[in-house]
């Protein structure tokens, strides 16, 4: 079986930066010598997501498993070629349901509140979130074009939804994210907290060294193949 060749390969991580404290309290040593975190940054343009984990991928010289801790990331791992080596990638859309610790999750919290704006570590550092992107619009645009940039794509949230790793995370960042759910209170978004789990992070370190099978929540691209929109649709 393809899982079976995958697993006698060398692991390899390339994973984004906001599963970096989760990752690498998980990870066996042998492990950490061959993990590469990537700047949260690049999924503001998921043409230059893909660009980068190509190169990395590329650069690859032995065939291996090459463990991605990404979704499909706003298409940013839409069209990335497996080359010589094997691809395995959680089966979500983007870091959300991963934090959440499931796809399942997710669902619950889409159905509880669909318009949902989704904040962590990650992201706060990164910068990339309402308040933050206000500000640069505002140094760009001026007041007014900024206000209607912002009214036209964030008037639809009707909650602001902080997810940590654990309680110190949660009081380290929560004046940073009230900040954000203060800036987020024009459009009517309540703000919320919850506490994440690493079940999803764990699974997919489990599959990596062999322990279980892939199952519906994760995708394995063999040698030759392409990762694609269409492995990640339900």
């Amino acid at each position: 079986m393809s899982e079976l060749t995958a697993q006698n390969r060398p692991i390899v991580i390339l994973a984004c930066q906001v599963f970096q404290h989760w990752l690498e309290q998980l990870l066996p040593d042998e492990l950490t010598a061959d993990l590469t975190f990537f700047d949260y940054g690049l999924h503001i343009v998921p043409k230059n997501l893909r660009q980068t984990l190509q190169q990395a991928i590329d650069s690859i010289e032995q065939p291996s498993l090459i463990v991605l801790g990404y979704g499909l990331c706003g298409n940013g791992l839409d069209g990335i070629n497996a080359g010589k080596h094997y691809l395995l990638i959680p089966r979500t859309d983007d870091c959300i349901a991963i934090l959440l610790g499931s796809y399942q999750a997710y669902l619950r919290e889409m159905n509880t509140e669909p318009g949902t704006y989704y904040l962590s570590k990650g992201w706060l550092e990164a910068g990339t979130n309402p308040l933050a992107e206000s500000r640069k619009y505002e140094e760009k645009y001026g007041a007014e074009t900024t206000t209607f940039l912002m009214d036209t794509q964030y008037h639809h949230y009707r909650r602001l939804m902080m997810v940590a790793r654990n309680e110190q995370e949660l009081e380290t960042y929560r004046p940073r994210a009230q900040e954000v759910a203060a800036y987020c209170a024009r459009w009517g978004m309540r703000y919320e907290e919850l506490l994440g789990t690493d079940d999803y992070l764990r699974k997919l370190v489990e599959i990596a060294i062999g322990l279980e099978q892939v199952g519906d929540e994760f995708i394995l691209i063999p040698p030759g193949d392409m990762l694609t929109q269409a492995h990640f649709i339900r």
